[in-house]
């Protein structure tokens, strides 16, 4: 009986997470987008410090090798490639073309 009474309760309680939100206004709506574009700022700026200390890392290492007579030659990483779609967009899936069957 404790368990059905707990369970309703609950059921009751969780209802009200399921309630749909409002739309965002037009002030909420330009808000986000402002945020969204220091926080993308933000990133590039701290990616840039992270390579930038990487770099003086890496030359760092390269100097002390060079004095113990270590020759170092670093891999050289390829860009990303840039997809050709926008981002957010889905790629339709791509059908392999059929083949004939063979004939007998």
């Amino acid at each position: 009986m404790n368990r059905i009474v707990v369970l309703m309760i609950g059921a009751l309680l969780t209802t009200g997470a399921l309630a749909k939100l409002p739309e965002m206004t037009e002030e909420q709506k330009a808000a986000a987008a402002e945020k969204k574009a220091k926080a993308a700022e933000g990133d590039k700026k701290a990616a840039e410090l992270l390579a930038a200390s990487q770099d003086a890392v890496a030359g760092k290492y390269i100097e002390r090798m060079k004095a113990q007579g270590v020759t170092v030659t670093p891999t050289p990483i390829a860009p990303p490639a840039v997809s050709a779609t926008p981002a957010g967009a889905v790629n339709p899936p791509v059908a392999a073309p059929a083949t004939p069957p063979a004939a007998k």
